[in-house]
C-alpha cells in the first residue's frame, strides 16, 4: 500500500509537468485579436415610471356578480325614508369582509340565548343577534337551529339606502 501511494506521489509531478509545454501559439493569437477589436457599449436601462397606488372607491357599489336588485320605486320612497347606515357606530372585526365569504357551520345555545357559529376570515367566529358582519352593514337579525338572517343596508344608486336581507345556512344544508 505504502509503495503504492509512493510511487503515485512521484508520477503525479512528472505527469503535470508534460502539460506545461504545449503550443499555446494559436490561442494567443485570439486572444490578441479579440483585445484589438473596439470595445462594445452597453445600452443604459431603461427608466421606469414609479408605482402609483390604486385606490379602488367602488367598495360601497352593488358587487357585479350579484344580481341586480328589483325595487319597487313607490314602496321604496314610502318605507325607507329612515334608512341609513349609523357611521358613528364603532365597526366590527367581521365587517371588513364580503358577506359572501360567510358560511354558517354550527350554532350555540345557553341561558345567554342562540350563538351562531360563521366561518370566514380564516376561522370560525360567534355571532349574536345584534352583530354586524360583511360590508354593507349587515346586522344579525335573527339565528335559528339552520341559518343566520342578516339585514343590510345597501346604497341604491341615486343617494338613498336600502335594506335588503340575506341569509346564511347551515352548511350542506343548502
Amino acid at each position: 500500500m505504502r509503495k503504492r501511494l509512493f510511487s503515485a506521489l512521484l508520477l503525479t509531478p512528472l505527469l503535470l509537468s508534460g502539460c506545461g509545454k504545449g503550443e499555446f501559439s494559436d490561442l494567443q493569437a485570439f486572444m490578441d485579436e479579440t483585445r484589438a477589436r473596439p470595445a462594445g457599449s452597453i445600452e443604459p436601462l431603461p427608466r421606469f415610471k414609479p408605482y402609483e397606488a390604486f385606490t379602488y372607491s367602488a367598495s360601497s357599489l352593488r358587487s357585479p356578480f350579484q344580481p341586480p336588485i328589483r325595487i319597487d320605486l313607490s314602496q321604496r320612497e314610502r318605507g325607507s325614508q329612515g334608512v341609513k347606515p349609523d357611521e358613528n357606530r364603532v365597526r366590527q372585526f367581521l365587517e371588513g369582509f364580503n358577506i359572501e365569504g360567510f358560511e354558517m357551520v354550527g350554532t350555540l345555545s345557553n341561558q345567554g340565548g342562540m350563538q351562531a357559529l360563521i366561518r370566514g376570515a380564516g376561522s370560525v367566529h360567534r355571532v349574536r343577534i345584534g352583530d354586524y358582519l360583511g360590508r354593507n352593514h349587515g346586522r344579525v337579525v335573527s339565528i335559528d337551529e339552520g341559518r343566520v338572517d342578516v339585514l343590510e343596508i345597501v346604497p341604491d344608486g341615486e343617494g338613498g339606502w336600502l335594506e335588503r336581507p340575506r341569509t346564511l345556512s347551515l352548511a350542506g344544508r343548502g
